[in-house]
């Protein structure tokens, strides 16, 4: 109910004390260790159930595609909940409680769910997988398309903030004073490389791409993975919406242009 309701507020109001539209509040948590906390729970779940709901019901062995879709989901995790914030990003700004609650709630509900039908209330015979072959490569290669897509505009945000600490410990090594290890300012600019070149949030748009291809591996009746989809779609867009709002009144509609928040050419 609680991702549900802040769904809800985000198509309502820009209210999201997250990122570039932190808040200051003396409840809020270092960004890198909330964002991990948050998002960890989603790949914990699954690999939880994976492991232990087999017994529960009398399955001997899981059919490869259903470890297939449950290690592609971990790997997206791991990268995004784990390697993301605690090893590649410079800088994290503060994230309030209640989006923390709201993640950590999604994670799980969203987690148990996708574990659960792949751990034995979904397919559970190498039958019922039989002749989705051509399904399951084409699913893969719009999942990683979609992953690398993500990643690499991921490192393009990163950029600016390894830019901006690279600047900052020019200046202090000119002034002749010691840089602060690990501390990096705020600084905001427009990407332009890749897909930034067409729309303001590309890794939103790529990680749709992402789960897309999982449904797709999945199949329609997937429908813990189709539900994922549309949940990322509905979440996501107005969040995009809100940041292409967000850029405009920082850096003016010249310099936003004709760029769109996530869709090229759409929205």
């Amino acid at each position: 109910m609680i991702p549900f309701q802040f769904t809800i507020v985000q198509w309502l109001d820009d209210f999201y004390p997250q990122g570039k539209t932190s808040i200051p509040s003396r409840f809020n948590i270092p960004g890198k260790y909330a964002w991990a906390v948050m998002e960890a729970p989603g790949f914990i779940c699954v690999l939880y159930c994976m492991f232990t709901i087999p017994a529960t019901e009398g399955i001997e062995i899981l059919p490869t595609a259903n470890w297939l879709m449950a290690a592609l989901f971990s790997i997206h995790y791991i990268y995004r909940a784990l390697i993301s914030p605690l090893l590649l990003n410079p800088s994290m700004s503060p994230i309030h409680p209640i989006f923390v609650l709201s993640a950590l709630s999604f994670q799980v509900i969203n987690g148990i769910s996708i574990g659960g039908y792949l751990a034995g209330y979904g397919p559970t015979t190498q039958r019922d997988w039989a002749g989705t072959t051509i399904r399951i490569q084409l699913g893969l290669m719009i999942f990683f398309m979609g992953f690398l897509g993500n990643m690499y505009h991921d490192d393009e945000l990163r950029e600016i903030r390894r830019a901006a600490a690279r600047k900052q410990t020019r200046k202090a090594e000119a002034q002749g004073e010691k840089s602060k290890e690990g501390k990096v300012n705020k600084v905001y600019e427009i990407p332009e490389n890749g897909l930034f070149r067409l729309v303001l949030y590309p890794h939103f748009f790529c990680e749709w791409i992402e789960w897309c291809g999982f449904w797709v591996i999945g199949g329609w009746g997937c429908v813990p993975a189709r539900t994922f989809l549309i949940n990322e779609v509905t979440t996501m867009t107005p969040r995009a919406l809100s940041g292409r709002r967000w850029y405009v009144a920082r850096f003016g509609e010249d310099r936003v242009g004709t760029k769109k928040a996530v869709v090229p050419g759409l929205i």
